[in-house]
């Protein structure tokens, strides 16, 4: 995932990221992606109490069938603004309608950035209006909206797949961001997906909503769910919608998208120097071995230790005990990187300094708790905790 990986942009969409304005540093900070023709729109989105102007805004006009576009501002979260946030994003969506030739409502709103700050809405209409003049199909104003949504982001996040569906030929394209506050109960980030197959509102709504659950809802950097999560699917296909063996076909797609995009953002956590996949296997049920796998993910120790290649695997373990799934000590075994090191509750021999070589030497880190309980399983993603982390976020506002 990363710049030049869009080769193929789905009929009926253009896009653009601009500069406003809103970041101090100079860098984009505003996107536009407009649908050509009503388009079926689904989303989903944070489940945190604390929710943004823009998710209040979006959740109330999805699913729907006529979606024109979204807007989306970095640098400002518009979260925690009270009844003036909403109104700002309303006042977003009104200023696209005007050019886009199409009503508010029509038009979603997402941001990202700063909590508890009001907008800066002269920078926002501007903003818009530049980014809806200089929208293109060229496949570089949609890495350019990639960039725009970025805040400590240190690369775009870019999905691209094309796919036979019957007779036609679909192509996905997905774009996200997300670096830290990265703990879903949905999706703590932000990711748009754009596609040409011709989906019905209520059957894109519930792909995206399990698409989400396999993907961003097994990813994690510090467990923190944000106030703006928001995913939004948006399908412009015209004729007869999708349905049977080729809707699943295009499910699988978006699951595939999903989980591309939710690696990347593991894989570019902040401050991390390692990747790592957590495989629990043989659960009674999908939530317990997520439970344990978020568990272990959200660990401090866990994750420092395997930012100093520590094969402390105590902690691993003791994670999964306090996760709230019960097993016995018995039914469960440990690896790390293919190294067994605790089986069937019994510590395993091993070559601590060669494990330990084995973590420090490549960025990809595999975990695998294995169960002997079901056959149900679950995979997530996180990234190891680093001094860098702690001063990127004790700075941040200041």
């Amino acid at each position: 995932m990363s710049e030049g990986l869009v080769k193929s942009v789905p009929a009926g969409f253009r896009a653009a990221g601009v500069t406003a304005g809103i970041k101090a540093s100079g860098l984009p900070d505003m996107a536009v992606l407009a649908a050509d023709v009503p388009c079926a729109v689904a989303g989903v989105y944070t489940t945190n109490q604390v929710c943004a102007a823009p998710v209040k805004w979006c959740r109330a006009l999805t699913p729907c069938g006529d979606g024109r576009g979204v807007v989306i501002n970095s640098g400002n979260a518009n979260a925690a603004t009270g009844e003036q946030g909403l109104a700002d994003a309303k006042r977003t969506a009104a200023i696209a309608a005007e050019t886009l030739g199409c009503k508010p409502e029509q038009v979603l709103v997402a941001s990202t950035g700063v909590i508890g700050r009001l907008l800066p809405m002269p920078v926002i209409e501007r903003g818009t209006t530049a980014a809806i003049a200089a929208l293109s199909r060229d496949p570089a104003a949609f890495e350019a909206a990639a960039r725009a949504i970025m805040t400590t982001d240190t690369r775009p996040k870019v999905v691209n797949l094309r796919k036979a569906i019957g007779a036609a030929d679909v192509t996905l394209l997905g774009i996200a961001k997300g670096a830290a506050m990265i703990g879903p109960r949905m999706a703590t980030m932000l990711g748009f997906l754009l596609t040409d197959a011709c989906v019905r509102p209520d059957d894109l709504r519930s792909i995206l909503a399990f698409a989400t659950d396999v993907s961003f809802n097994c990813l994690s950097v510090e467990g923190h769910a944000s106030t703006n999560d928001t995913v939004l699917l948006l399908a412009s296909g015209q004729g007869k919608p999708l349905e049977g063996a080729e809707l699943e076909t295009f499910a699988k797609l978006v699951q595939e998208a999903c989980q591309a995009l939710a690696m990347a953002i593991a894989d570019d956590g902040e401050g991390s120097t390692h990747f790592v996949t957590i495989d629990v296997l043989g659960c009674r049920t999908r939530d317990e071995a997520r439970a344990i796998a978020r568990t272990v993910a959200e660990s401090a120790l866990v994750k420092t230790a395997i930012h100093g290649a520590d094969p402390n695997w105590g902690r691993i373990v003791s994670a999964a005990g306090y996760a709230g799934v019960p097993f016995e000590e018995s039914q469960l075994s440990l690896s790390i990187n293919g190294v067994v090191v605790y089986d069937r509750g019994t510590p395993a021999v091993i070559d601590e300094q060669a494990l330990s070589a084995s973590i420090r030497s490549q960025r990809p880190v595999d975990l695998v708790l294995q169960f002997t309980l079901g056959s149900a399983s679950s995979r997530f993603w996180t990234c190891d905790l680093t001094a860098e982390y702690i001063h990127l976020n004790a700075d941040y506002t200041t």
